[in-house]
């Protein structure tokens, strides 16, 4: 349980059960409004009980558009607002050759796994862009390195972080930071690497100040970009970057990106 978004509203779809489950209860020190198609009043019960945060739950069809606005609507309804909206909810089919697929059995998983995403998003948009709040796009590694006989969801997932990506160039007008990150919120990236990322090891994390979406949109003054690189049990990294600082094996790299004219 955290309590670092204390009192913050989230809602994560596909919250019953696996990586939704998990996220729901570590946030429940918000107040969490999680939904599936199957039962989660356990789990709700179970964490209004434990505290201090509090919980809901809420029946939806997360591949059905109206069951997606009365989401968004009894979450608005309950507490007033939105800071965070998790995308979670997917299904991976059976595996099966591309051959044996059919046209049909795509469109659902398409429908399912990212049209879902979209239409979440688009619905709460307005009620985040009063909150300055953040949308978490869970996708999975196979849109990356792919997967055999898994053409359609290995295709929704890879969709997943591409269109990620246009809606921060798009969203990024709203909250432009056009500022250098500060030394405290370096160090809360760094925190989480050495405390809390578990399962994670040889990744780039990018502290850019949306630097990274902004590239897509013809902005004269870019915010410097901090990359923190989180490398474990190796103890020789080779950068092409001056070092500015190795610290229990955490490399924080500065690339300047200031007045750049696109």
């Amino acid at each position: 349980m955290s309590l670092r978004y204390l009192d913050k509203v989230v809602i994560v779809t596909g919250g019953s059960k696996g990586i939704g489950r998990g996220i729901v209860k570590v946030l429940n020190g918000a107040k969490v409004v999680f939904c599936a198609r199957g039962v989660g009043e356990a789990l709700e019960a179970e964490l209004n009980k434990a505290g201090p945060g509090s919980c809901k739950f809420v029946t939806c069809d997360i591949s059905k558009e109206d069951d997606i606005k009365r989401l968004i609507a009894v979450t608005v309804e309950h507490y007033g607002h939105v800071d965070c909206l998790v995308n979670n909810a997917g299904w991976h089919p059976p595996h099966k050759p591309t051959d044996d697929t059919t046209a049909e059995e795509f469109r659902d998983l398409l429908n399912l796994n990212l049209i879902s995403y979209f239409l979440a998003s688009k619905y709460v948009l307005p009620y985040l862009r009063q909150r300055q709040g953040n949308i978490i796009n869970v996708s999975s590694l196979v849109a990356t390195i792919g997967q055999k006989n898994a053409a359609p969801y290995v295709a929704t997932k890879g969709a997943i972080i591409s269109m990620t990506k246009a809606m921060a160039v798009d969203e990024s007008r709203y909250n432009l930071l056009g500022r250098m990150g500060t030394e405290a919120e370096c160090g809360l990236a760094a925190l989480y690497l050495a405390a809390d990322a578990t399962f994670c090891t040889g990744i780039d994390l990018l502290l850019s100040g949306g630097l990274s979406s902004t590239t897509a949109t013809r902005v004269r003054s870019l915010p410097d970009c901090f990359l923190v690189v989180v490398v474990k049990m190796v103890n020789r990294c080779n950068c092409l970057m001056q070092i500015l600082h190795n610290c229990l094996n955490i490399l924080c790299l500065l690339c300047c990106f200031s007045q750049v004219i696109f």
